[in-house]
Order: C-alpha cells, then structure tokens, then sequence
C-alpha cells in the first residue's frame, strides 16, 4: 500500500483526465473501411477484445471524426494493430485532412476493407452495436478474420509518446 501523502489527487478536469489515463499504455490500431471504392481509415488506441464467444472487439471514436462516419455508413472495419516501426503510418491517420493512403500499401480482406502493409496483425469485422459515450461512440465489432502478420513488437502509446517494448 502507498503513502496516501503521496498521492496527487487531481479534479477530473480535460488536463487532469488526460494526465491520469496517459499513465496507461496502449497499442495502436488503424481501423479502416471502404467508402465505396476509396479507402478510409483513422487511428485508434482506444481498443480491446470484449468476448470470445461470439468474438466481439471495440474501439472508440470521436464524434467530431469525419471519418467515422464514412465507416459506420460501410458497416463493416478491419481493425490494424501497427507494429513498433509504425509510427509514421500513426501519425498519418491521426492528421486531420491528409491523403491517408497515397504512401500507405494496402490489400484489401475478405470484405474489402484495407489490411495495412506492415501491420503487425489485422482483425476484419462487422459493426454489432454502436454506443453513445460522451463526445465518443463506442463501437462494437463481430469478429469474421484475424491473422497475425509479422512477429515484430508492437507500437505503443504512453504519457503522450510512442514507444516499444523494451527486448
């Protein structure tokens, strides 16, 4: 047990809130669709497995993406875990505006969303259900494909940085 002297307790004010949750690590997905014959996508660390049976993931998107909602209209995602040398490719999809996939090399899955090239591992989906949460929605995805792509280590997120496992 910690010194509760020691803890800072902060209000759950935006700064605070993002301080706090930053001590979380996270991986880093690229959740792309097709809208109609041009691919769409955007970065995601907000993203977890929910269920085995059926195989369910999640992640969360902004309301305020316009992306997402080019995605929620294909009904249907594939889900990109990127790998450690990836973080490029992140900040790409996070870039408001940019031609996402004009240096990006893609092969569509089996229902024709984009599966990145030098992804560590992808997982092809059907939308379930979509929550309302806050300035998010969270968005339920029935599992049909997954595959892992490359044994390299994953991109990860932390305190406002990017960063890999240390081997």
């Amino acid at each position: 047990m910690s010194d509760a002297s020691a803890e800072a307790l902060l209000p759950p004010d935006e700064a605070s809130y993002r301080t706090v949750l930053g001590h979380f690590a996270t991986g880093v997905t690229i959740i792309t669709a097709m809208d109609g014959d041009e691919p769409v996508g955007v970065s995601a660390n907000s993203f977890t497995s929910v269920s085995l049976d059926p195989p369910l993931v999640l992640f969360c998107a902004a309301k305020a993406s316009s992306t997402w909602p080019r995605i929620e209209a294909a009904e249907q995602f594939t889900v990109n875990i990127l790998n450690e040398h990836q973080e490029d490719v992140c900040r790409v999809f996070a870039t408001k505006g940019a031609d996402r996939f004009s240096r990006i090399g893609w092969r569509p899955s089996s229902n024709g969303s984009p599966i990145l090239h030098d992804a560590l591992a992808y997982i092809e989906c059907t939308m379930q259900d979509v929550h309302d949460a806050g300035d998010h929605v969270i968005v339920v995805g029935k599992v049909l494909e997954l595959g892992v792509l490359s044994e390299e280590g994953p991109l990860l997120f932390y305190r406002g940085g990017y960063g890999k496992l240390a081997s």
